[in-house]
């Protein structure tokens, strides 16, 4: 068998225990923040290339996504020849800091508790954080909408994506997947700055996304099915709405959650000062209240499970 195989069966049960346990305390050294350094530091040197700015803005994508792969790759391979269970605990590590179902369900329930102590503008800050919006004048229904959107979406972006592609090709291929996933967070905009730059960053994700995306729906619907028989609502909502979103692969979840809490989400938003009219999802259902919040947490963290036994079962299976 090849070193790099899952001759354990255990890196990804337990990097998502690691996860669920430490989530992503500040005091401990993040992957994800040295790749938003890295990204500071690599834009204006691309944007120097003389001629297309998208040819020049791909391969700033480019470049960084092939360089954390080839860098994790490289220091498994160092770990793994000192040992095979050193390499084992690396990735586990590894793999750890590609997933965030803690962190995301920590976030979400603190803006519930300041909603439900009517601490809006607590709340408010809270949200602000999480979101790519702006959230100045937004009320407690719109704060509690904002949540659970960023809860159906994060969903993809920071379990099934992540554990997805670790099944596939381990700590190097989710290292590279979350590389990808902050270039679309820090230069995949729609705005003046990263319209023509972030194109090509922001398509990698869309590409990268469209599987997993898919996949979720089924996952988030047999857990909803789990907590409160809605199942077949949640999938019959994400078939039918999941395409209303201006992008190709985030409506998908969000519809799955719309219909599995009854809620109506998306719709117009500002962003930068601008009103982009988006088209809302779940459109027959009623308001987000704060109590849905909790309810999209439990959603969230059942798939999250359901998922890892799938990916788990699957990696064994092949490998």
């Amino acid at each position: 068998m090849d070193w790099y195989s899952y001759s354990s069966w255990y890196i990804l049960p337990a990097a998502f225990m690691l996860d669920l346990i430490l989530g992503d305390p500040r005091y401990l050294p993040h992957p994800v923040r040295w790749m938003g350094k890295a990204i500071e530091v690599a834009e204006p040197r691309f944007r120097k290339i003389p001629g297309n700015l998208i040819v020049a803005g791909a391969l700033f994508a480019a470049s960084l996504i092939l360089c954390t792969w080839l860098l994790t790759y490289i220091l498994l391979v160092a770990v793994n020849s000192f040992h095979p269970v050193l390499k084992n605990c690396v990735e586990i590590i590894l793999i750890y800091y590609c997933i965030s179902a803690g962190s995301l369900e920590k976030a979400a329930l603190e803006i519930k508790h300041y909603l439900k102590n009517k601490n809006i503008t607590r709340a408010r800050e809270k949200v602000a954080l999480i979101v790519g919006r702006d959230v100045t004048n937004y009320k407690e229904t719109d704060i509690a909408r904002a949540t659970v959107e960023t809860v159906a979406e994060n969903l993809v972006d920071g379990v099934i994506s992540p554990l997805f592609f670790a099944a596939i090709g381990g700590a190097p291929l989710a290292m590279a997947y979350k590389m990808v996933n902050t270039l679309d967070s820090t230069v995949g905009y729609k705005n003046e700055r990263y319209f023509i730059f972030g194109k090509a960053a922001a398509r990698i994700d869309d590409v990268l996304n469209y599987i997993p995306t898919r996949l979720a729906v089924p996952i988030i619907s047999l857990a909803t099915h789990i907590l409160s028989e809605k199942g077949a609502r949640s999938l019959k909502t994400a078939v039918e709405e999941g395409a209303n979103h201006s992008s190709p692969n985030a409506g998908f979840s969000e519809a799955a959650f719309a219909g599995a809490l009854a809620v109506r989400l998306n719709g117009p938003n500002l962003y930068n000062g601008k009103l982009v009219d988006k088209p809302y999802i779940g459109i027959r259902f009623g308001k987000t209240s704060t109590e849905h919040i909790k309810k999209a947490c439990d959603i969230m963290m059942l798939a999250s499970v359901l998922w890892l036994l799938v990916v788990w079962g699957a990696s064994a299976a092949i490998g």
